[in-house]
């Protein structure tokens, strides 16, 4: 029924004008996500120009998979002629946050007929959910279209489809691209995304956590300390959730 209403909401005429503003205001509000994800992109196909795969591999790949460290990783394992079956559970496990991601905005989306949720699922990535989810929380669940998400899902869609093309084309010319350290805009960006959600204990606590065990176990092989820290992280977060966790604490603060 819910769906049903949103169905005719959607596409009333007296909608189309606070849909397109919705719409610009997604990819307004995610243009500097764009500016810090650009030399990403770059580098991206700097390093497809550069290794095993052909060219068109290296665009087809930022259009069907559209995950930066996903193509990574994949990259990296290719080059190393790692089997299919590595890459294949070593990119789902680095995308298994997305899971997460998903979990948080699913009150806010659920309200939606399922082809805008397949949508907006494909739209996803670090860069668009901090940016729906600061939109997002702001207003109570199912009193949003979906808009804003896709102005700022397709903002970042487009973005990295164009530099990666860039470092295709330019890649095999310059190929010391990647080595002038215009990675580290991406770091930036990534501190530009967590830092605002550290609201609460729990955020802190996850986010710290994290951080310092990924920095403890990065010499471990294909990544898997970044990806046990992720997890070590997420536990921690979930356990300063718990209510009595939380009443407990309350109670120490009190005395």
């Amino acid at each position: 029924m819910l769906r049903a209403i949103e169905e005719k909401r959607l596409t009333h005429p007296a909608h189309r004008t606070h849909r397109f503003k919705e719409l610009t205001a997604g990819a307004r509000d995610t243009l500097p996500m764009i500016i810090g994800s650009l030399p990403f992109g770059v580098i991206y196909g700097t390093l497809v120009a550069s290794g095993p795969l052909h060219l068109w591999h290296g665009q087809l790949m930022s259009l069907v998979v559209f995950a930066g460290s996903a193509q990574f990783i994949a990259l990296g394992l290719i080059a190393g002629h790692a089997s299919y079956a590595v890459i294949w559970a070593t990119t789902l496990v680095v995308n298994a946050r997305h899971v997460l991601y998903s979990a948080t905005l699913a009150p806010y989306v659920s309200h939606l007929p399922s082809r805008w949720r397949w949508a907006l699922g494909g739209l996803l990535t670090d860069e668009v959910f901090a940016v729906a989810w600061a939109h997002y929380r702001l207003k109570p669940p199912g009193s949003v279209g979906p808009y804003y998400f896709l102005g700022s899902g397709v903002a970042m869609y487009l973005n990295w489809q164009i530099w990666t093309l860039v470092g295709l084309l330019f890649g095999a010319a310059f190929p010391g691209l990647q080595s002038l350290g215009l990675d580290f805009a991406m770091v930036v960006t990534f501190i530009a995304i967590v830092v605002p959600q550290l609201v609460a204990v729990r955020y802190l606590g996850a986010a710290v956590t994290a951080g310092a065990l990924s920095f403890f176990w990065q010499d471990w092989p294909y990544k898997l300390g970044l990806l046990g820290a992720v997890f070590v992280g997420v536990a921690i977060g979930v356990l300063l959730s718990v209510p009595a966790f939380q009443r407990t604490r309350a109670s120490e603060v009190s005395r």
